[in-house]
């Protein structure tokens, strides 16, 4: 898949303020600071586009990019350290839930991961809940270029042996760095191949 042209369309504090559900979608979300801004910055080639900040949470609505003209890449506020309220922590996570339950036109989740961290209790925790209400979603382990490709080695190893611990079978997981231009066009297929399923 080539990126020909990505629009921001509109922010949302809940599922009703979306974008009318006509075009496939795909989302993004992770623990606050896990590079997220980055990366959808990468996917779709332009430093700009998603806002990357030192502050961990800076993402609180549902952001819809439209890639292509054709469907949505969709920015969810991240979950786990920022510096917000329980209630509001309680918000964010009511409004993420419902909007992954119930979009129709959502096709997969990707859970982005620091690839140097041990496998979190948020992580877990999201990854396990979206396997028990049997939603599709793929990992993105962020960040590798921090990692020699040995590290790396024993970190996918790793969370392979982590998730068969929660699962019968391991869900589809990229290695990516936003500062190295690492993972891009594997990404770009994957989401190819299952907005086409």
């Amino acid at each position: 898949m080539q990126i020909k042209k990505v629009e921001f369309i509109k922010s949302a504090s809940k599922i009703e303020e979306c974008p009318k559900p006509f075009y496939p979608e795909i989302a993004f979300i992770g623990r606050s600071n896990v590079g997220k801004s980055s990366l959808i910055n990468l996917i779709c080639d332009n430093k700009k586009l998603a806002k990357v900040s030192e502050t961990p949470g800076k993402t609180r609505t549902i952001n819809h990019y439209l890639v292509n003209g054709n469907w949505y890449l969709v920015d969810l506020p991240g979950y786990g350290f920022a510096k917000v309220s329980q209630d509001e922590r309680k918000k964010f996570q009511k409004m993420i839930e419902t909007y992954i339950l119930k979009r129709d036109t959502l096709k997969c989740t990707m859970v982005l991961i620091d690839s140097r961290l041990e496998f979190q209790k948020s992580d877990k925790e999201f990854i396990l809940w979206l396997g028990q209400n049997q939603l599709p979603f793929a990992v993105v382990l962020t960040k590798i270029d921090k990692l020699s490709k040995s590290q790396l080695n024993k970190q996918l190893q790793y969370f392979e042996k982590e998730f068969y611990k929660l699962f019968d079978t391991t869900p589809n997981i990229f290695a990516t760095s936003a500062t190295e231009k690492v993972g891009r066009e594997e990404l770009l297929e994957f989401l190819e191949y299952v907005m086409g399923s």
